[in-house]
């Protein structure tokens, strides 16, 4: 077998010693020549309303804010360490002797599963991941369709197992053991400890699919325990636990709280005794809480780090920190069947953003450079995205960036560090008036009407949306489109989405594994495995033909793309012609990198920063300090962890 890894504990990025210093001493001594400052052994960090968790079982969910939480109660068979690579988890070796086409993962043997109270449940097997598998795969089990996009895509036998639960009646679905499955599907366990896939194609990248919650095992003893019934509605008093953490407290709108698992196998890594996420307003009250030493990280909004940027006699002023930019890709996501509050369909909006000129007129004509400038004022630019796709997913043989390939396509210019790179006025103008042309004589009244939803309460949200409304306005006019702003009490998605009342959603993807397939995937047409045209465009209940006929095409570009398995190069180029297609028709509108500056008592670079997949939020030998790290300090890690 050709080894991609092999056995060990997630080593922790060479850091320099540190020393001790306080934020409002005035002595501002470099952590990097006295010894180590005493570590944090209780994390107490946040997170805002719009990111609040909605699901606890792990194969449910593809949001974020879930995962970003249950990666430190679950874990699959690998792990990432600070440079993105992958290393060796709960599988000690694995790898491919064909290209792709069958992948095996060699499992440890000492890995259990506990309750909420650390109570030993069972040993972790193989048959786990065929039990997880198939409840995923299953059309009854897993009714929404979580997860099962990249094992439709790339599992011998997935899609048929799937639309073969699908002609059953939901009884006869859930009453399946897995014998029918294993006979259709190409997943096998030779032994208690060994799992190998059967891929439809070569597929060199499937390992990286292994740190999503695809792959993810559950136990039939978990599912047994409880009904299978009721496997998605658990509480987490009633979860089995395998990660580095249990899920001991979670008080929807409040807090969440991680406690380490005793029983976890890797007894050489380095954990907190507890974990707390306390839900706050927005990080200007976050501000307050690090203020007051309530919580030990902060991300800062644009009036906080001007304060501290421009007073030099700030107590914070040598503390601040740029943070590393996160896998996440933002899009201005458009609802093409979105309706009023009374159900009825808003033709006004739907017919407007059917139309191709009336997109690109946003795309070329709005600047969002105060947008950035709210999360990032010192440099707002470095927050412009340009693509769909992260970029550093993948390369080309010859060292070529595969996001540089797309800019090159749509002939992007090279920026000149003073206004966004896609901005281009005379020609939003011109495409204004087309769009007013075209758009008049179907109806269409002006302005069209924009609505996009925040957190109710959120003074920060609602000072960010008042910007973007003033973007609106002074880039376009208010004669054109007027940005509504409207709220919602506790979930975006149960609110707002569900009942697709949007016409604007700002939406961040991060990729799930090491292919470009798994953003385009996302927003092709008529298939079930595109998670945002299933649940944010609502592009299959369009009804404007060329708009259809756009998406179909685009469509066809990602399945061609995607056939193609022999030449990466083939591949990368196909799918980069493809997301050209998708930008230069506006079908989505990048929006924003995530880039921003912190005060912070976390070492950013002993935490893992993988491209892809759900690892990054897993409090697993992390540094930190009890006292916050300087800027010099900031500077010390990154040129240790960039040699």
């Amino acid at each position: 077998m050709k080894k991609r890894g092999k056995w060990l504990a997630l080593a922790l990025v060479a850091a320099l010693a540190v020393t001790t210093v306080g934020c409002g001493s005035g002595k501002k001594e470099s952590k990097g020549e006295k010894g180590a400052s005493e570590e944090i052994k209780d994390l107490v960090t946040y997170e805002v309303p719009q990111r609040e968790m909605e699901n606890v079982f792990v194969l449910n969910t593809e949001m974020a804010a879930d995962l970003n939480v249950l990666c430190n109660t679950n874990e699959g068979f690998l792990e990432t360490n600070p440079k993105g690579q992958l290393v060796a988890g709960i599988a000690k070796e694995w790898g491919t002797e064909d290209n792709g086409l069958t992948w095996t993962f060699k499992m440890r043997d000492d890995v259990k599963w506990v309750d909420q109270q650390g109570n030993e449940k069972a040993d972790m097997v193989a048959d786990d991941f065929v039990t997880a598998l198939e409840w995923i795969l299953n059309a009854h089990k897993n009714d929404a369709g979580n997860n099962t996009s990249m094992p439709i895509s790339m599992i011998k036998g997935a899609k048929e197992y799937r639309e073969y639960t699908k002609s059953l009646s939901a009884d006869e679905a859930l009453k399946l053991d897995k014998s029918k499955f294993l006979e259709m599907v190409g997943i096998e366990t030779p032994d208690d400890y060994t799992v190998v896939y059967h891929c439809i194609a070569e597929t060199p990248y499937f390992d990286t699919v292994a740190v999503s919650a695809c792959l993810y095992p559950i136990s039939q003893g978990f599912i047994d325990e409880v009904g299978v019934e009721n496997v998605k509605s658990v509480g987490i008093d009633k979860l089995w636990y395998n990660g580095p953490y249990i899920l001991t407290e979670f008080i929807q709108g409040n807090t969440k709280t991680l406690t380490k698992n005793e029983s976890y196998w890797d007894k050489d890594c380095k954990l907190f005794d507890t974990v707390t996420i306390k839900l706050v307003e927005d990080v200007t009250v976050g501000y307050s809480l690090y203020d007051t030493g309530e919580i030990d990280t902060i991300d800062l909004a644009e009036a906080n780090l001007r304060a501290i940027y421009e007073d030099e006699n700030n107590q914070y002023h040598d503390y601040l920190t740029e943070k590393l930019p996160n896998k996440f890709s933002y899009q201005m996501k458009f609802n093409y069947a979105k309706k009023n509050e009374d159900g009825s369909d808003d033709t006004n909006w739907n017919t407007a953003i059917a139309n191709e000129a009336f997109r690109q007129s946003i795309y070329y004509g709005l600047d969002l450079t105060k947008t950035y400038e709210r999360a990032n004022m010192i440099n707002p630019l470095s927050c412009e995205n340009t693509a769909y796709t992260m970029k550093g997913l993948v390369y080309f043989s010859d060292g070529t960036e595969y996001v540089d390939r797309v800019e090159e396509l749509i002939e992007l210019p090279e920026s000149n560090g003073k206004k966004m790179r896609r901005l281009d006025k005379e020609k939003a103008e011109e495409l204004k008036k087309q769009a007013i042309e075209e758009l008049s004589a179907k109806g269409v009244k002006f302005p069209v009407e924009m609505d996009y939803y925040i957190p109710a309460g959120s003074q920060l949200a609602l000072d960010s949306a008042t910007v973007l409304q003033e973007n609106f306005a002074e880039c376009l006019g208010d004669d054109y489109i007027k940005l509504n702003i409207g709220t919602y009490v506790s979930s975006l998605t149960q609110e707002v989405i569900d009942p697709s009342l949007q016409s604007v959603v700002m939406n961040g993807w991060g990729a799930d594994y090491g292919d470009v397939q798994n953003f385009l995937g996302q927003e092709t047409y008529g298939e079930e495995t595109a998670y945002y045209s299933m649940n944010y465009t609502n592009i299959n209940d369009a009804t404007d033909p060329e708009l259809i006929a756009t998406w179909k095409e685009f469509t066809d570009l990602v399945n061609k793309a995607n056939a193609i398995t022999g030449d990466l190069d083939e591949r990368y180029e196909a799918y980069a012609q493809a997301e050209a297609y998708m930008l230069k028709h506006a079908m989505t509108i990048p929006y924003n990198l995530e880039i921003s500056w912190q005060l912070s008592k976390i070492n950013d670079y002993s935490v893992s920063h993988a491209i892809y997949g759900m690892q990054n939020a897993k409090y697993k030998n992390w540094e930190t300090s009890v006292d916050a790290y300087t800027t010099e300090d900031y500077e010390k890690f990154a040129e240790e962890f960039n040699k």
